[in-house]
């Protein structure tokens, strides 16, 4: 069924999207960043300017919204995004969702589920500010992220999975997720199918951090979106490796899986860290669409991609069967 899709500054539909980003991010502090007196920082008027650059320069290359799924536990603004949107005229969608035990903010709700339901507190958060505001602020966040470490998935992150099955089944709110070094979207995909959500409603982040075709694969068939959506993050995993992994998907028919991004952050809480130089919001479109199409990829499938899935995703609607193997 389609249904709208909240940004910060507001609904819109589902065909407004247009070209999309799946996962960049605005602004971002790791827990801890408070407590480096010693961090530069930037002003807010600077963050702004930065932000405004970065939105600039996916305008240039035709991308027109983008999905900012900061957690609300790695330093989430929405009202510093609903100001970004607003200037700009860029539609931004928010999240509700924690990230994973070893980098988020697990203290705080691990005490929580010592003395009580964390899992129902946490399943109520995501809820009210996905229908009603982010605290005070008046904003509502329009998708809920969750992530995983490395190895296995620890007790405290299912607690997580579980609470975001239930915001979700509640609410028809799409999922995104983190997941480490290409592992345990498998794990991902079946921790929340045992909970009910719908595999349409489910983006697995991250998948590009491996060249392995056969997880890919595995991936496809549990019926879920793959994200694409680290390119240009050279140091954990070469483009020339997306590009080739992307396009054995693409020749395996499975085009209307997938969306892209980069993962950016423009701008740091604390110290920033040093990015790759091809991480910037517009190197999909600028440099990765010619290396897709030099390798057979066609404007079809590249709109696929940018517009046709992300639109399918807000919409809540049936993934289409995989597409005829292409040569």
């Amino acid at each position: 069924m389609s249904q709208q899709i909240q940004t910060v500054t507001g609904p819109i539909g589902p065909g407004e999207l247009g070209p999309t980003l799946m996962h960049e991010h605005v602004l971002t502090g790791m827990p801890g960043w408070e407590t480096d007196a010693l961090a530069p920082g930037y002003t807010r008027r600077e963050m702004l300017q930065i932000a405004k650059d970065k939105i600039a320069e996916m305008q240039e290359v035709g991308v027109r919204a983008m999905v900012d799924p900061c957690a609300s536990d790695l330093g989430r603004d929405v009202e510093f995004c609903a100001e970004v949107s607003a200037a700009t005229g860029f539609p931004i969608v928010a999240a509700s969702g924690l990230y994973n035990e070893t980098l988020g903010g697990a203290p705080y709700w691990k005490i929580r589920g010592m003395l009580g339901n964390s899992v129902d507190e946490m399943a109520e958060l995501f809820e009210r500010e996905l229908t009603e505001s982010v605290g005070e602020t008046g904003i509502r966040t329009g998708i809920i992220k969750i992530a995983t470490g490395s190895g296995a998935i620890s007790e405290y992150e299912r607690c997580v999975f579980e609470a975001a099955a239930k915001a979700s089944n509640a609410t028809g709110a799409p999922i995104t997720t983190h997941t480490e070094d290409g592992e345990l979207g498998t794990l991902q995909q079946e921790l929340l199918a045992a909970h009910g959500v719908p595999a349409q409603r489910i983006i697995i982040g991250h998948v590009c951090g491996t060249g392995d075709m056969g997880y890919h694969q595995r991936l496809v068939e549990g019926g879920t979106y793959l994200g694409f959506d680290r390119f240009g993050i050279e140091s954990s995993n070469p483009d020339e490796v997306r590009v080739a992994s992307l396009l054995a998907l693409i020749r395996a028919g499975a085009t209307s899986r997938v969306v892209v991004s980069h993962d950016t952050v423009w701008c740091w809480r604390g110290r920033p860290f040093a990015p790759d130089p091809n991480w910037t919001p517009g190197q999909f479109c600028r440099r990765i669409v010619p290396m897709l199409k030099a390798g057979g990829d066609t404007d079809a499938h590249i709109d696929t991609l940018l517009v046709e899935n992300p639109r399918r995703y807000f919409a809540d609607e049936q993934l289409p069967a995989l597409d005829t193997a292409i040569s």
